[in-house]
């Protein structure tokens, strides 16, 4: 375990999405949708490419027997860079980030429906307190009518919908591991996001000034790189230990937001990001408790979790001394 460099990498990966989604919220008024997600696809699959290849992990990425598992993963994610784009161009960077922080607790709510897995009050406790955050961060757009605007309201839903969708991934994410190498989820995700994207080409695409299109790498760039430090950095420290940094991200959208679009978050949003941030923390720590104490009680068998056996990301799950 290394510390400082686990909490670096994880660190930077918030900033590299941050600096994504800023950019992506420059060009929301002048760039169709589609055209921006393609672009965040298709030049994110530079880093992500030099990445697994430097790490070995290209040859047979793209085999796979579970092709429909990846497409309903694939689909999340459509539905989810769409949404993500979608709300940037209409509400502030940090309003936006805040509401994706409720991901994690989607991700108890589908668990408990469709990975049938127990879930206690202490979880559904945080998950309550969780969505009495994200209330308190929309009550200024629900008090004030005669200030939101229906582009607004359309980006308020695209935000909402983005964290469920971000929960449904996680799910999908977890099936797909025990049998699929990261560098095949993470290629062939980005394909499927690509191919759908490239649909909406005949609807109205343009051509970017130089600068756009600088922009457009931009975006690319930043989201494959973000992955990358997203992913190496559980290769020295645990996922439970690292989740906590994620947050960081609200202070990278404040100081961007800020910077490049004159916006300051509202105390409504800033509350409510601390307290949706406070109960996603317990959930992660209580996981992590859960993890443990899982592997104390069954000793004689390996017990691969995402929170406790992040030596290597990539490593097939073994069970009873046999690879899967």
């Amino acid at each position: 375990m290394n510390i400082f460099k686990a909490v670096s990498l994880k660190v930077a990966s918030t900033m590299a999405f941050a600096v994504m989604g800023a950019q992506g919220r420059y060009l929301g008024s002048a760039i169709p949708l589609g055209e921006i997600v393609f672009c965040r696809g298709l030049f994110a699959l530079i880093p992500i490419l030099l990445f697994f290849g430097w790490r070995g992990q290209l040859r047979g990425a793209m085999h796979t027997n579970r092709f429909s598992a990846h497409l309903v993963r694939g689909s999340f994610s459509v539905v989810g860079t769409f949404c993500t784009f979608g709300a940037l161009a209409r509400l502030p960077i940090a309003d936006v980030t805040a509401i994706a922080f409720i991901a994690p607790l989607i991700t108890v709510v589908f668990a408990a429906l469709f990975l049938k897995e127990k879930v206690y009050v202490y979880r559904w406790s945080a998950v309550a307190v969780g969505f009495s955050g994200v209330i308190l961060m929309l009550s200024p757009y629900l008090q004030n009518h005669a200030a939101i605007t229906t582009s607004m309201m359309i980006g308020l839903g695209l935000a909402l919908l983005n964290a469920f969708t971000s929960g449904g991934a996680t799910i999908q994410i977890r099936r797909l591991t025990a049998t699929e190498s990261s560098s095949a989820i993470v290629i062939i995700m980005t394909l499927i996001v690509m191919a759908a994207s490239l649909l909406t080409a005949p609807f109205g695409w343009v051509w970017p000034s130089t600068f756009e299109l600088a922009l457009l790498v931009g975006i690319g760039i930043c989201g494959g790189l973000g992955q990358m430090l997203f992913t190496e950095s559980y290769r020295y420290a645990p996922a439970s230990f690292l989740a906590p940094f994620d947050y960081t991200a609200m202070l990278w959208a404040f100081l961007l937001g800020f910077w490049m679009f004159g916006e300051v978050p509202t105390t409504y949003v800033v509350f409510g990001a601390v307290i949706v941030a406070g109960a996603g923390i317990f959930v992660i720590l209580r996981e992590r408790h859960l993890g443990l104490k899982r592997l104390r009680d069954t000793p004689m068998s390996p017990i691969s979790t995402m929170a406790d056996d992040e030596t290597d990301p990539d490593a097939p799950v073994t069970v009873l001394g046999k690879a899967r």
